[in-house]
């Protein structure tokens, strides 16, 4: 724990980084290729705390999965294999990796039950408990199924059609996983798209998905069958250089197969209208997801107003963009944005705290924050409260700052980037 002084007044950052695999991608090869018939083999997978919580809850179902250096193998036993644990599953402090397994664990006729760490336990979970009840998976927990520990008894379910009320991939997945082992057919429709990494990984695995427009549909009975997943570059962690890169002068970072799924790239939308010089190549070949390499130079940015149907594509990186428009001219709103308020912190709150502290001009709404740029950032002892991308930003932010910074709970960034200062420190 303790407080980690972080590098200030950076005068420059230069250089290529290879971002880790993507989160999002590398927890669902796990859960698909575990249930999966045949042997699946994952390259650029991510070594990050959140997606090995995923790996060790599906070895206590039974599934044997080998960690290469740079791979993961994973024996799938098809849906039948999965055996009721011995022990409770414990995701760690990932959200993903708890919503996720529900979905699995509905259509298994075992007992599991779930629990995580303090902050898992105050992230609410009736969203995805509540359509699995639909279904008929039998779903109990404190507040009625709103928060961890949970106990589920599975199996015999059936399809529903299924409004959500938020743009969430995990509740998608969660109910397209337990869809795909229901009787008949499960829709759910989405008031906006979140992302679609699941809807691509059933058609690698060789299953179906059908999609029209916010409507996706999957029919239970399904085989999977195992296959090799290449994960690309997580633009979430990307997202973090490239704000630094815009933002400290004379700067010129390029970031390397980085994963470029347009249900991902908000980040990228705003950059470019805020006036950012970044620039593209896409890598072709044959992959689930597109991948290029993206170079971001020193910008002269401008203000902008964030919110619709943006949000869901760069819900994880507003933390950082919020310090962006720190450094760009004039007035920056963002709105629609009420899903921050239940991530690994409220992160409205803690990212408007946090970024006072440093003297950034910011200030909370109920959806969203307004940011007043252009303004000198000074220092002073920030904290991540536990969450990756608050304490990457925070790192980020320091590169500008005037005086010295100390950040608490510098391990949270483990979580999704056990790299992240190793990675930073090469381009100074």
């Amino acid at each position: 724990m303790g407080k980690h002084t972080l590098k200030t007044n950076i005068t420059s950052l230069q250089g290529d980084i290879l971002v880790p695999g993507d989160k999002s991608i590398s927890h669902r090869s796990v859960m698909f290729g575990a249930v999966a018939e045949g042997v699946t083999t994952v390259t650029g997978f991510l070594m990050g705390e959140d997606c090995l919580s995923t790996v060790s809850c599906f070895r206590q179902l039974g599934v044997e999965i080998e960690e290469h250096a740079d791979q993961m193998v994973i024996h799938g036993k098809g849906w039948d294999g999965l055996k009721e644990p011995k022990e409770v599953l414990n995701v760690g402090n990932s959200g993903t990796t708890i919503r996720l397994m529900m979905g699995i664990l509905a259509g298994r006729d075992f007992h599991t039950t779930l629990i995580g760490d303090e902050s898992i336990g105050k992230r609410p979970m009736t969203r995805v408990t509540k359509p699995l009840s639909q279904m008929g998976a039998r779903i109990d927990g404190r507040q009625s199924g709103e928060y961890t520990p949970l106990s589920i008894r599975g199996g015999g379910i059936s399809g529903i059609e299924y409004r959500a009320p938020v743009a969430s991939a995990q509740v998608k997945s969660s109910i397209l996983l337990a869809g795909l082992q229901a009787d008949g057919k499960t829709t759910v429709i989405e008031p906006e798209k979140s992302r679609d990494h699941t809807e691509r990984m059933i058609r690698q695995f060789g299953g179906t998905v059908e999609e029209d427009g916010l409507f996706v549909s999957v029919r239970g009975g399904q085989t999977l069958k195992g296959t090799h997943i290449k994960v690309p570059g997580d633009i979430s962690s990307a997202a973090f250089f490239l704000v630094a890169g815009a933002i400290v002068p004379d700067s010129s970072i390029t970031l390397k197969n980085v994963g470029l799924n347009p249900t991902r790239t908000g980040i990228i939308d705003v950059m470019r209208e805020m006036g950012a010089d970044l620039t593209i190549e896409e890598i072709d070949g044959e992959q689930m997801e597109p991948v290029g390499n993206i170079h971001i130079k020193t910008s002269h940015l401008k203000g902008t107003t964030i919110g619709g149907d943006l949000i869901p594509r760069l819900i994880d990186e507003l933390p950082i963009i919020a310090l962006l428009a720190t450094q760009a001219e004039g007035e920056t709103i963002i709105r629609d944005a009420h899903e921050l308020k239940v991530k690994e912190t409220n992160r409205i709150d803690t990212v408007v705290n946090e970024l006072s502290k440093l003297g950034a001009d910011i200030t909370a709404t109920d959806d969203g924050m307004i940011i007043q740029g252009k303004n000198k950032l000074s220092g002073g002892i920030v904290s991540s409260h536990g969450d990756h991308r608050i304490g990457m930003m925070l790192a980020v932010a320091a590169l500008i700052c005037n005086d010295e910074v100390s950040l608490e709970q510098k391990e949270a960034i483990s979580v999704s980037y056990p790299q992240f200062f190793a990675d930073l420190e090469k381009l100074m």
